[in-house]
């Protein structure tokens, strides 16, 4: 049995879920989201908490049973307090301003990079290193950080770049080919 596809998930108050054949709508105080999944999989709300059951134990229903709970236990959560993620800008001169639903990126290029936010979510400027994406969708969230991040990955000589909050970049050495060499 799965781990993940068997555990309950709460429901908060607030959040209200429907169900319209294999399609799940999640309501909550940040938005709505909804989502299509297998129409095997099947959900049921008693008591404020959801569970999905899979009809059989072959290896198809096995595998989209929990996936199906992650997945549902993510528009929960979005719809309910909603993810985030906390960029770090690191390097001298580079900087980000907010230009209304855009960002603008300074990260050493000649020119500067222009990112904006699809639908949903939403980007927030703290200084002029720190980036914030927020939204109820957990993917748009992490797709869109990747996006900034892939913009200028941190620099593993130096440590430069845009890297997620808490982020361990191991710096490497660099040459020492000359230091000790003898003519």
């Amino acid at each position: 049995m799965s781990r993940v596809g068997k555990r309950p998930i709460p429901v908060p108050k607030g959040v209200e879920l429907t169900f319209k054949g294999n399609e799940v709508i999640a309501k909550g105080p940040k938005g709505t989201i909804s989502r299509s999944f297998h129409p095997d999989m099947q959900f049921n709300l008693e008591e404020g908490v959801l569970t999905v059951t899979r009809p059989t134990d072959n290896k198809m229903h096995r595998s989209l049973h929990g996936l199906t709970r992650a997945l549902t236990a993510n528009m929960v959560q979005g719809v309910s307090e909603g993810f985030q993620k906390v960029l770090d800008i690191v390097g001298v001169g580079y900087r980000v301003q907010l230009a209304g639903e855009k960002i603008i990126l300074q990260v050493g290029y000649s020119h500067s990079v222009e990112v904006s936010a699809p639908p949903g979510i939403t980007l927030q400027v703290e200084g002029t290193n720190k980036i914030i994406v927020s939204g109820i969708d957990r993917e748009l969230v992490g797709e869109l950080a990747a996006k900034i991040r892939a913009v200028r990955p941190p620099d593993h000589y130096k440590g430069k770049g845009i890297r997620y909050s808490g982020e361990y970049v191991r710096l490497k050495a660099g040459k020492s080919g000359k230091v000790g060499a003898r003519k």
